[in-house]
């Protein structure tokens, strides 16, 4: 039975699974967030020539590897965000469907990793993941435009789940930018405090901000428009 406290939500359709692994990549390291019942972790060992399981839940994390008899599957039980991702001595690429609540940690924690994925692909509440990739911006958005490349994959209905949740999830697939952020991470606390107030005009929140950005949102600014104000 699933455990709603750990947001635990089986996805059995064979084909989405298989699309998500497909997206993940090929051949060498994936790591798994939260292979739970190992329904996409089964389409991962298709793909991949190794899966490290990084599972929560201590009895899944048990139960696992038995139900993959001979295959090159090392399942951990340990929390994703006290992981340590440094530990791995090859590429990687990390597929998972996440529990929705800590969905930002997740994606802070594998962005700013000192050995970064090569590509991360996780099935996320498909509010978050447009808001990620939206033209109106958001602390979360900017801080992933930063530091990867984020593009939406399929969206999976509520209905596909075991238990169903109450909201539509969504692909995000975000690539790593190898030589790190686009700017610098004091940018990012500049960043917050302009969406202080966020509905709020920018005026508001940054005093002697520059007339042509005054009258504007927090959310009508893009990276480029916050690094420029954020240098002068």
């Amino acid at each position: 039975m699933a455990d709603k406290s750990l947001g635990q939500h089986w996805l059995y359709n064979r084909s989405i699974l298989d699309e998500i692994a497909c997206l993940a990549g090929f051949g060498g390291l994936c790591v798994e967030i939260g292979p739970g019942l190992g329904t996409l972790t089964s389409s991962l060992l298709k793909r991949f020539d190794k899966v490290l399981a990084v599972e929560f839940d201590a009895k899944l994390a048990r139960n696992l590897p038995g139900s993959f008899p001979g295959k090159n599957l090392e399942v951990v039980n340990e929390d994703i965000l006290k992981f340590d991702f440094s530990s791995i001595k090859e590429p990687y690429v990390v597929a998972g469907n996440i529990p929705y609540y800590i969905t930002s940690p997740i994606i802070e924690k594998l962005l700013t990793t000192s050995d970064l994925p090569e590509r991360i692909v996780l099935l996320i509440q498909k509010e978050v993941a447009e808001r990620i990739c939206s033209e109106k911006e958001s602390v979360l958005s900017l801080f992933v435009k930063n530091r990867a490349e984020a593009e939406l994959g399929p969206v999976v209905s509520r209905d596909e789940f075991e238990p169903a949740p109450k909201v539509d999830s969504q692909v995000l697939i975000l690539k790593p930018f190898k030589n790190g952020p686009k700017y610098p991470d004091e940018l990012m606390d500049f960043i917050k405090k302009a969406f202080k107030n966020p509905r709020k005009k920018l005026k508001h929140n940054i005093p002697g901000v520059p007339e042509e950005y005054a009258n504007l949102r927090p959310a009508d600014l893009h990276l480029d428009d916050y690094n420029r104000l954020f240098v002068l």
